[in-house]
């Protein structure tokens, strides 16, 4: 019966497709410039927040935290994806940028150490947990909003769009990094410039607030909400009818976050703190590197819909098993920009083969009634445990002289999830998305 009510639902015309794709993405880029806006600006910060101690100690700290958001993240999945499912895509979205607009402005407004006193950690830790729900419920929902909004035949490449502002919010952040280190004195940013970067996110998220409300809802919630009101309520006794799938999840996140997070938002720390590369001219790198990788996804995104989801799978878990041991160790013994920004970039181009297909594969694999919740419950908690600890357990590694440990457990998560995508089906070719999904 969903079927048939999708089925008299008018198609959308292409220039409707496009608009909700650019809300949806412009909020998606918003939201991530203000989650990755604390990793850009940490190296600044880290004083402020915690006692005085050496460079390295500080920034495991603010690793910690940054961990922390990411263990918000299942919670955010659940109940972002839940609310999702029952009242529909927009509301949610709607509501994890308000989210997001709230944990960055506290970060912005939140004293140092030295007024406050233990209050201030604290209150950073509660503004990551109220940005870790708002990513958490992020994700799922827009993957699960843009998968459903584009034209059949092209998912993979209107779907991609969601990493392609995904990076974009980290290159945002990173521009106004730049642009702060020219016009501000290192003292400055250590001091209070860092600040701004916040103040410019809380801003940004009241401007997505008020785009957001002129999305369509998806016609998929829509028609199965139409169709039985109990059927899109993405309970959990619902999603467990889909124990694979959850399963499959789980193991084709792993191996692909891992990836993405040490070569996204650690690496800039590592030519810092490792190679010993200038705090300019790392972010330098990594914003170039970046504009690369975004500029892969749409590309793989669409070639995704011509060969296949599985394929693309298959050929990041090869190249991501065999590059990460030798890139980063190269990595670590250079102060060559010019082999720094090599390093990066190749190993990113293996990522966006997973990052340019991660949404649509999710979504792809549950129905309409907890296609929220089975993308983001499962999602947010392999982000949690492997994503959201990278930063941690490379410094660790680093701090216990043992540094090369990490890159082997890089290396060992994407085997893992390799084995997942070399089982598993192709979902562009036998998805729970019908065609009038």
């Amino acid at each position: 019966m969903t079927a048939q009510l999708s089925g008299r639902t008018a198609t959308p015309s292409r220039n409707r497709v496009v608009g909700n794709i650019l809300r949806g993405s412009v909020g998606n880029l918003i939201e991530w410039y203000d989650w990755y806006a604390y990793t850009a600006f940490s190296v600044y910060f880290a004083a402020t927040f915690f006692p005085k101690g050496d460079a390295t100690a500080q920034l495991l700290n603010t690793a910690g935290v940054f961990a922390v958001g990411f263990l918000m993240r299942p919670l955010g999945g659940w109940l972002l994806g839940r609310y999702a499912d029952r009242y529909g895509r927009r509301a949610a979205l709607t509501l994890s940028v308000s989210l997001m607009a709230c944990g960055s402005l506290l970060i912005a407004l939140t004293p140092g150490y030295r007024s406050i006193g233990v209050a201030a950690p604290i209150l950073l830790v509660l503004a990551r947990l109220l940005q870790g729900i708002s990513v958490g419920g992020e994700y799922s929902t827009s993957a699960t909003y843009m998968s459903e909004v584009a034209t059949e035949g092209k998912r993979g490449y209107y779907s991609s769009y969601q990493y392609v502002t995904l990076i974009a919010g980290q290159l945002v952040a990173l521009a106004v990094q730049i642009v702060l280190q020219q016009v501000l004195t290192t003292a400055q940013l250590d001091s209070w410039g860092w600040r701004i970067a916040f103040a410019i996110g809380a801003l940004g998220a009241l401007v997505v607030l008020y785009l957001r409300r002129g999305m369509d809802e998806s016609a998929s919630f829509e028609a199965a909400k139409a169709a039985d009101s109990r059927a899109a309520n993405g309970t959990l006794r619902e999603l467990m009818r889909h124990p694979r799938e959850v399963a499959l999840v789980v193991g084709l996140t792993m191996g692909g976050t891992l990836f993405f997070y040490t070569y996204t938002t650690y690496l800039q720390k590592f030519m810092v703190n490792t190679s010993g590369i200038s705090k300019p001219t790392a972010a330098w790198i990594n914003f170039f590197a970046l504009l690369v990788f975004v500029v892969l996804q749409p590309l793989l995104g669409a070639l995704s819909d011509r060969v296949g989801r599985r394929p693309m799978l298959i050929a990041f878990g090869v190249l991501g098993t065999l590059v990460t041991v030798p890139s980063l160790t190269l990595l670590a013994h250079t102060k060559n920009p010019a082999f720094a920004f090599l390093l990066m970039t190749v190993p990113l181009g293996v990522s966006a083969a997973y990052t340019s297909i991660s949404a649509v594969v999710k979504a792809e694999l549950f129905p309409t009634s907890v296609r929220a919740l089975g993308v983001g419950l499962p999602y947010s908690v392999a982000v949690a445990v492997f994503g959201g600890t990278a930063e941690y357990l490379a410094l660790w590694a680093k701090q216990a002289g043992h540094e090369s440990w990490f890159f082997y457990y890089v290396t060992v998560c994407v085997f893992v999830s390799l084995i997942v995508y070399v089982r598993m089906r192709d979902t562009a070719k036998d998805s729970a998305m019908v065609p009038e999904d």
